[in-house]
């Protein structure tokens, strides 16, 4: 049967019987933005096809369809991972559920880690302490699996992961419940890092034991990140020194006032633009807006560093001058510009 009511304002304006329906049961909405009450509104569709996508990935079998689009996800937080991936991956996706937890991770070949978490449907993009708890599991695991005690850092390099946990009653640490804050399961239940642990430790575990060609190339990746860091250590420090001194007097930067990891309401509009040599950049420096666009100056065409290691850019003094600029060293988490524009 169908039913359809209409309201405007949180008034209802029209309320209709309800009838006979030969169409799949499910909900429809339309929504149409009240322009008393949103002003001057735009949608930012990209977000919402997002938000949709996450919806699917964390209740597989369900199928939202948005202005003619159809969302659907079969396997899950396998989907997301696969969705999502922007590079190559050492070995197929592991993807675990069980009672309220449910999650996915790989590694590839990309710098830092990467992770999508939720909790009971919602996107905490910024963690909280089931993300802690589940990069804290795997370490411990993979130690206890391999029986040695690799650094995490060398286990966690170039993951990329999703988790999904429910948590009754959960407790957020921010209005926008982008990081929960939760340390319990449930009121008096188990501690969220303790139900975790214990997932990963057991399903985990058991995983390797039973793929032994993923669990012989996991090792290699941690072997080889442990190998790099080491080479990396000594590089790391002179290229560091080097971008500090250069920040100070940056030629090849001209930043800009606002940056896209601070709260201001502009940080969306914040634009770098890459160019090949000062009189191109010279143009661009005259017409930019000073508060949210900034210049980097190349001398030409830069080194191809596609698929090298991460010692090649540290030993590039430019390479390493714009990773500064960025902020990207560590990963994408504090990049300073959301726009990158090779002009």
């Amino acid at each position: 049967k169908i039913k359809t009511a209409e309201f405007e304002r949180g008034v209802l304006v029209k309320d209709e019987a309800i009838t006979e329906s030969a169409l799949r049961k499910g909900t429809q909405v339309v929504f149409i933005p009240d322009e008393k009450i949103f002003g001057n509104f735009h949608f930012l569709m990209e977000y919402v096809e997002k938000m949709c996508w996450n919806y699917v990935y964390l209740n597989t079998g369900l199928t939202i369809y948005l202005n003619g689009n159809k969302f659907y996800s079969e396997n899950g937080l396998h989907d997301l991972l696969s969705q999502n991936l922007s590079g190559n991956i050492l070995y197929p996706i592991i993807h675990l559920k069980g009672n309220d937890i449910e999650l996915a991770f790989t590694h590839g070949t990309h710098y830092g880690e990467e992770y999508y978490s939720f909790v009971n449907g919602q996107h905490t993009t910024q963690g909280g302490t089931h993300q802690g708890a589940f990069r804290e599991a795997v370490v411990k695991t993979i130690r206890e699996f391999y029986k040695k005690e690799f650094e995490a850092v060398d286990v966690r390099t170039s993951i990329v992961a999703a988790i999904s946990i429910k948590v009754q009653e959960p407790v957020f640490e921010s209005q926008t419940k982008t990081k929960l804050g939760s340390q319990v399961i449930a009121p008096d239940g188990m501690a969220v890092r303790t139900f975790i642990n214990d997932f990963v430790k057991e399903a985990l575990d058991n995983f390797l034991h039973k793929n032994p060609e993923t669990s012989e190339l996991l090792l290699q990746k941690i072997v080889q990140s442990e190998k790099e860091r080491k080479e990396l250590s000594g590089i790391r420090k002179l290229a560091r020194e080097r971008a500090k001194e250069a920040s100070l007097h940056n030629k090849k930067l001209r930043d800009c006032r606002v940056h896209f990891n601070s709260n201001d309401e502009r940080s969306l509009d914040t634009t770098l633009f890459i160019c090949e040599g000062d009189s191109a950049s010279g143009s661009i420096t005259k017409t930019r807006d000073v508060n949210t666009q900034a210049v980097f100056s190349l001398k030409g065409k830069p080194l191809n560093c596609f698929g090298l290691t991460n010692k090649i850019v540290y030993e590039n003094e430019e390479f390493n001058l714009l990773q500064s600029a960025l902020n990207i060293e560590d990963g994408m988490d504090d990049l300073r510009y959301n726009n990158i524009v090779l002009a």
